[in-house]
């Protein structure tokens, strides 16, 4: 069997409240996202209809105003709620996140990958 079809939105940048200390949260940061959506069908079988796809323009203008919503202390937690709305709102049957923070010195980010569905 054939893996699903997928579609990569790479470096979806994400404004957020987010961090465990009080005054971390108390800022905005900049977390990056690469997100792919299995999708139910055959790219093939679309017949080049923009319904029988995933809107990406509207899943990352989804996600970015979820993780603007409210402040969290967990990546962990922002990359579950991501996950979920997009199984739930864009009909996808499976997601993988990988979120980014840049937060440590001496390190490029911090990362957790997340993978629901299919």
């Amino acid at each position: 069997m054939n893996p699903p079809d997928e579609i990569h939105i790479s470096g979806l940048r994400l404004t957020t409240h987010i961090g465990v200390p009080d005054a971390e949260r108390a800022g905005s940061q900049v977390l990056e996202a690469d997100v792919s959506l299995r999708i139910k069908g055959r790219f093939e079988a679309m017949n080049d209809e923009i319904d029988a796809t995933i809107d990406y323009a509207a899943v990352a203008a989804r996600l970015q105003a979820l993780a603007a919503e409210r402040p969290r202390k967990l990546i962990e937690t922002l990359a579950a709620e991501l996950a979920a709305c997009v199984l739930e709102e864009f009909g996808a049957v499976g997601v993988t996140i990988e979120l980014r923070k840049h937060i440590l010195p001496e390190t490029k980010h911090v990362a957790v990958r997340i993978v629901r569905g299919v």
